[in-house]
């Protein structure tokens, strides 16, 4: 069964190191695009290098998505997993392909998964 599935039960749920190897961030090319739906500021302090960031105020707004995350698998990430599961759900309802990213950012730098600020230093997860 896909992780990507319709219905009932609500987007799927990924562990993040699933996460990794389908948006390259593995030993592996990706395939899919991890979208972070944090707030700016938490963006700027450190997320995935190759990440694509729409806030959740955006989306529920009504935003779409970057052009780099149209018609693309999409790995949802916040910086624990609650707001990656609203935003999951929120682009299933529109037709996208969307996973929800168990534990969000802590568990991404918790597995030692890299993480860069805005400048594209070292960054930690706010």
């Amino acid at each position: 069964m896909s992780i990507f599935r319709r219905g009932r039960g609500g987007p799927g749920r990924v562990t993040v190191q699933e996460a990794a190897a389908r948006t390259g961030h593995g030993n592996a090319g990706g395939d899919a695009v991890l979208l972070d739906v944090r707030e700016p500021y938490e963006w700027q302090a450190g997320h995935a290098p190759r990440a694509v960031h729409l806030p959740l105020s955006a989306l529920a707004a009504g935003a779409g998505l970057p052009a780099e995350a149209q018609a693309r698998p999409l790995f949802v990430i916040c910086r624990s997993g609650n707001r990656s599961r609203r935003a999951a759900e929120l682009l299933v309802a529109r037709g996208a392909q969307a996973v929800d990213v168990i534990g969000g950012m802590g568990d991404w730098a918790g597995a030692g998964l890299p993480v860069v600020d805005a400048r594209g230093g070292h960054g930690t997860v706010a």
